[in-house]
């Protein structure tokens, strides 16, 4: 009787660390960094990582796209060919059940066993027990026979090799160390579903000095031009919260190093461009009233790295719809 006592204690403690576990790891993820705007339809996906962001972009946090079934996260592969044991598949869901109900009917008084008292509770445990087993050696062989399906190359290096920014240049000197004349890099169908030409990385480059300008100078007009509207909304909650603080965000001197598409593509008649760019500026806060530095440092250039989501709707050019930072700041 100890033994299965202990057996349905240990199975008890067991759920609550697993629904405490999880609950954690919620919180953290709630409590990341992330960005803002809108990806469309693919606002909740993580756009795939590239050489310049090699690393998963913080989630969108705020936006104003529903999280409707069409833009939430894909599902996960089916699981119907991993193997677990005792509590892994068919038998983990019985036993979960059968568990919790018990653990519920204890605490009211009437146990596992109703009116047959401990008596009856070991004699349901054992049954339970026993049933497990034999589906567990019902539905090991069907198991064990999906356990190979769905092997394949991963489909995410594919995306790493997308097309690249050439690195900027100064009058026709290429920095990058290849010919100025080079045709850009032809991207994977996986990757650029629309076909990102040279044209479009160049107006990339624009609307970002644009945006870190126009944000310089709190120029509403000029970052009404380039952004959305729900972009804008952000940035300007942004301006206006400095200006409560009475602080001034200079960024001046960006220069792209390099950037690449992580993935582009339509949606009816709406174009999408996610694009990983590393850039170097002068980033620094500065009181309103007396100019004196708040933080960052005036004289010394500083790298970011940030996940930029462009869009382009008929008879209009690019416009800036999300920015994300990238990776994690834990």
């Amino acid at each position: 009787m100890r033994r299965y006592g202990k057996f349905f204690g240990l199975m008890a403690i067991a759920l609550v660390a697993v629904v405490s576990v999880a609950d954690l790891a919620e919180a953290r993820r709630a409590g990341s960094f992330g960005g803002f705007g809108s990806r469309g339809t693919r606002t909740f996906q993580a756009p795939a990582p590239t050489r310049t962001a090699p690393t998963t972009a913080a989630p969108i946090e705020r936006t104003m796209t529903p999280q409707s079934q069409a833009t939430r996260p894909a599902a996960a592969p089916n699981q119907t060919g991993r193997t677990g044991g005792l509590f892994g598949g068919l038998a983990g869901g019985l036993m979960g059940g059968l568990l919790m109900g018990g653990l519920f009917g204890m605490l009211l008084g009437t146990g596992f066993g109703g009116g047959f008292g401990f008596l009856g509770l070991l004699l349901q445990g054992v049954l339970i027990f026993l049933a497990i087993r034999f589906a567990m050696r019902m539905f090991g062989n069907r198991q064990t026979a999906y356990s190979g399906a769905g092997a394949g190359p991963s489909a995410r290096s594919d995306a790493a090799a997308g097309p690249g920014f050439q690195i900027p240049r100064i009058g026709g000197l290429n920095l990058g160390g290849s010919s100025a004349s080079a045709a850009p890099r032809t991207p994977p169908a996986s990757a650029d579903e629309i076909g990102i030409s040279q044209a479009d990385l160049d107006r990339f480059d624009g609307l970002l000095k644009e945006m870190q300008t126009a944000y310089m100078a709190e120029d509403y007009s000029a970052l009404r031009r380039i952004t959305t509207p729900e972009a804008m909304s952000y940035l300007a909650e942004e301006l206006s919260e400095n200006a409560t603080k009475g602080v001034k965000n200079e960024v001046r001197d960006v220069r792209l190093l390099q950037g690449d598409v992580a993935e582009a593509w339509r949606e009816g008649n709406v174009d999408y461009a996610t694009v990983a760019m590393r850039y170097e500026s002068i980033d620094v806060l500065r009181d309103r009233a007396t100019g004196k530095v708040v933080s960052g440092d005036p004289d010394t250039l500083s790298e970011s790295t940030e996940i930029w989501t462009f869009v382009r709707r008929p008879g209009t050019d690019w416009q800036i719809s999300a920015i994300q930072a990238v990776g994690d700041p834990e």
